[in-house]
């Protein structure tokens, strides 16, 4: 899965190349990325409805992103940690279940912590879009673990990101997550890369953490095989995949 956004550095073509060598099937995605104070939204956004930007993104995946018949696999928008939300941001989230209602793609949206994510379910629940076709991204950001007991009763996805750098957070919130009985709505995500092609040397995070620390460590904590499965198979499966409404 490939979470970088439209006006981001997203560049399909070069996933495609990748997969073609590799091997490896690679999910790109459709949508807007309002964090930072919207400074990574075109400037069109400002102007236009929600219903005709849902129209782009729906297009997106009945015909291809920008006209390379690649198709998206989620949508993937962000919001800035606030309530009420920003106004463009709102837009966004409208945006998104139109598009996630008419295509059945998920809805995967940058929040952090939960003071972002409640709005956001807010909007999405009365439009008709259930939690489960939501991943809170970054939301091992949130302090208090009792958060994700409400939003996993809820039946939104809780996405950990940052295994690229942070084990031991990741660790913590994981056997949380397992001894409250929430281990079937977690993900967790390398957040890692972020090379700059313009620069000749620098540090990249390597996608390897996962494999070569978080599960030793987690066995460690006595997680069983069928646990490791749920995380690394099961869960992305079930909540990337498409859920036609209606």
């Amino acid at each position: 899965m490939n979470a970088i956004p439209a006006y981001l550095g997203r560049d399909v073509l070069l996933l495609e190349k990748l997969a073609v060598k590799t091997g490896l099937k690679i999910i790109s995605n459709t949508g807007l990325y309002g964090v930072r104070n919207n400074k990574f939204l075109p400037k069109y956004v400002e102007n236009i409805s929600a219903e005709n930007l849902a129209k782009k993104w729906i297009a997106a995946f009945e015909d291809g992103i920008d006209g390379t018949g690649i198709k998206p696999g989620f949508i993937k928008i962000g919001v800035d940690t606030t309530h009420p939300l920003d106004t463009l941001h709102q837009k966004l989230v409208i945006a998104a279940a139109i598009t996630s209602l008419k295509t059945g793609l998920t809805i995967a949206s940058h929040t952090g912590k939960a003071i972002g994510l409640w709005p956001q379910l807010g909007i999405l629940t009365k439009m008709g879009v259930s939690p489960a076709s939501f991943i809170w991204v970054h939301a091992q950001a949130e302090d208090n673990n009792k958060t994700y007991l409400k939003a996993a009763a809820l039946g939104c996805w809780i996405s950990l990101d940052g295994l690229g750098w942070d084990v031991e957070r990741h660790l913590e919130k994981l056997v949380y997550a397992r001894d409250h009985g929430i281990l079937d709505r977690i993900l967790i995500l390398h957040d890692a890369g972020w090379y700059d092609p313009q620069k000749e040397q620098q540090n990249i995070a390597s996608y390897t953490n996962i494999f070569t620390k978080l599960l030793p460590a987690l066995r460690g904590h006595g997680f069983t095989d069928d646990e490791i499965t749920l995380l690394l198979s099961d869960n992305p499966a079930k909540a990337y995949g498409l859920v036609m409404k209606g």
